[in-house]
């Protein structure tokens, strides 16, 4: 498959252009024109790169690549270092954020739903990336630690009476505790996100609406897997997904 190839069908499927992002969209770092095996992970590290490297791999894709709004533009340090590494082997690296969070079939909030066992009803905050619902049956937020736990494999922060019955929830990955206030005002009985600020917690105590930090990492796993996944079958090439341990 030719690396232009793949960029168009990706900006085509997650509608890139739709979005106004923090970062560019699409293929980041060019490399070899002919893919055939490709990596997939959360983040663009030194540690997926090497891990592409030994998997002799000729394209990463990553929700979280380079290039950030308001960062140093200076190829210095780790970030000079980890292109370096892509250019000197070769390496496509194709990144995809905001869109892949929205994505209805294989966006980050709409697995994490899925796998958490909740009813999507509709959507909310920039661009209508974050998400609501409910579940079929009221969960405690006590046996909803447990499912998280169980589901994403690290123990979540939960801010909120560990009795109170849950059934609405609210819930966006990643790093997306600025949404709280609008979740409260769906009335939820909760809200789901990766990270947690400081004055998230007061907000919980004062409303009465459980405040969840599950991590920012573990919470994005899931869209960027389906995303390989996904070109794999279409193309079908050769795709590993590699979770670079990450505890935040």
């Amino acid at each position: 498959m030719h690396q232009n190839i793949l960029e168009n069908y990706l900006n085509d499927l997650l509608d890139v252009q739709q979005f106004r992002d923090y970062c560019p969209n699409g293929l980041q770092v060019e490399g070899r024109a002919s893919i055939q095996t490709l990596v997939s992970g959360v983040t663009a590290s030194q540690v997926l790169i090497q891990a592409a490297l030994d998997l002799h791999a000729d394209a990463i894709i990553v929700h979280h690549g380079y290039f950030w709004r308001g960062e140093d533009t200076c190829l210095r340090g780790i970030k000079r270092h980890r292109i370096a590494t892509l250019i000197k082997h070769d390496i496509n690296l194709y990144a995809y954020h905001l869109p892949l969070d929205a994505h209805a079939d294989l966006g980050n909030n709409t697995l994490l739903g899925k796998k958490l066992g909740i009813k999507e009803e509709g959507r909310f905050g920039e661009q209508n990336i974050a998400a609501y619902g409910y579940f079929q049956k009221p969960a405690s937020l006590d046996e909803l630690d447990g499912l998280l736990s169980s589901v994403l494999g690290r123990k979540p922060l939960i801010i909120g009476n560990p009795l109170k019955p849950i059934r609405r929830i609210a819930w966006c990955t990643g790093a997306a505790q600025g949404y709280f206030e609008e979740a409260i005002r769906l009335g939820v009985d909760a809200f789901i996100t990766g990270e947690i600020s400081e004055q998230n917690v007061h907000t919980a105590r004062e409303s009465g609406t459980a405040f969840i930090s599950a991590g920012h990492h573990a919470t994005e796993r899931y869209g960027i897997q389906a995303l390989g996944d996904h070109i794999a079958q279409k193309f079908s090439i050769a795709h590993h997904f590699i979770d670079a341990e990450n505890p935040v």
